[in-house]
């Protein structure tokens, strides 16, 4: 049996005592530390909780809280959360995907007190084992979830410590595209696609960039191209916002060998500087799917049909390595925020190991 009086609530349990529950400034439903033999206790209670609010003199106590912790779900911290992280779209909606099919099935309704290595083992040695990247992810957002209920006093130590969990052997080697076969398949792409393969390569541009990109950002007379936004679509909608990473707003210097080819573009498009340099057929953001169906097709004819659109990118960051760039100038041209992200695109370019001991050598012969 329970009633409310306007504030809280007071529930008889099936001992005949009382329980109290009321929801506090916190923005966490309390529940008394104790339970009460009369119902007049329990609104006497209930009474003094209230007027403490009233007056700005409400304190949770140690027990109260401890009490108030026991009650949190995974589920309840867990949306709470995701609504206080300021993400990306596309992130917030991967976040989203992975709670909802890999994490609060399992834990949605266990208290987080509860959580702990043995239950978290269990989970994880359940999820697929065909999909190491969802895998690890599913992992890296439950342990960052915890990370925080730690902080917030819901558990004393993170339960998450399985070694390499929350890593994933990369399935896809890339391979970076040689200028032959990029000349191959620029040559297969239609013309209105042709500068952006272009500018995938040799500015290392990522779709989401190529695809919001409008004339007003194309400064051909300095030579740069303004990055300044990106599009990425949401649950078949797409979403403009900024670039994936604050270092992704960047200028980028256009290789002077394409500024011909991109002044020949400019010329098809609408004089309105808001005009994308790459649209669908209506004049919007074009989908992946739009480019797919004339990129794959010149990818095979170039002999790489393992080559995905943004592998271009790795293209770019190789060629660049190639002319002696430092990483902290790969770092600024990608567009990334720490070294390890920029690393991950820096190969050997062929024949750059031969020019380097060259150099060793042409040390010695200038003493």
């Amino acid at each position: 049996m329970a009633g409310r009086r306007g504030f809280g609530s007071i529930r008889r349990l099936p001992s005949k005592r009382y329980q109290v529950r009321y929801a506090a400034p916190d923005g966490v439903q309390h529940t008394a530390p104790m339970t009460f033999d009369a119902r007049a206790d329990a609104e006497s209670w209930l009474a003094d909780r209230r007027r403490e609010i009233a007056d700005g003199t409400w304190q949770v106590a140690a027990n109260e809280r401890e009490q108030a912790t026991k009650m949190v779900t995974f589920g309840n911290y867990a949306e709470t959360w995701l609504a206080g992280r300021t993400l990306q779209p596309r992130t917030r909606e991967h976040y989203r995907k992975l709670l909802d099919n890999q994490i609060l099935p399992t834990f949605t309704k266990m208290p987080v007190r509860v959580i702990d290595p043995p239950v978290v083992r269990r989970w994880y040695n359940a999820l697929p084992d065909d999909r190491p990247t969802l895998r690890a992810h599913a992992y890296s957002l439950f342990r960052a979830v915890l990370v925080d209920a730690v902080y917030d006093g819901m558990l004393a130590v993170n339960p998450c410590h399985i070694r390499g969990a929350g890593n994933a052997k990369k399935v896809h080697k890339t391979r970076p595209a040689t200028l032959a076969e990029l000349e191959t398949i620029v040559a297969a792409m239609p013309v209105r696609y042709r500068p952006m393969v272009l500018l995938a390569a040799w500015c290392a541009l990522r779709f989401g960039e190529l695809t919001e990109l409008r004339r007003k950002d194309v400064d051909l007379k300095h030579g740069v191209i303004r990055v300044r936004r990106g599009v990425v679509r949401v649950g078949g909608d797409f979403v403009i916002g900024t670039p994936k990473t604050r270092s992704s707003i960047r200028d980028v210097s256009i290789p002077p060998h394409l500024i011909p080819t991109l002044r020949a573009h400019l010329e098809t498009l609408a004089w309105d500087k808001e005009a994308l340099l790459f649209a669908a057929a209506d004049g919007d953001s074009m989908a992946p799917s739009t480019l797919y169906k004339v990129f794959y097709p010149a990818r095979i004819k170039a002999g790489r049909p393992d080559l995905r659109f943004h592998d271009l990118r790795h293209t770019g960051a190789v060629l660049a390595a190639s002319t002696g760039a430092t990483l902290a100038e790969l770092m600024g041209r990608l567009g990334h925020s720490t070294p390890g992200a920029a690393l991950r695109y820096q190969h050997a370019a062929e024949g750059r190991d031969a020019i380097i001991a060259q150099k060793l050598s042409a040390l010695v012969e200038t003493r």
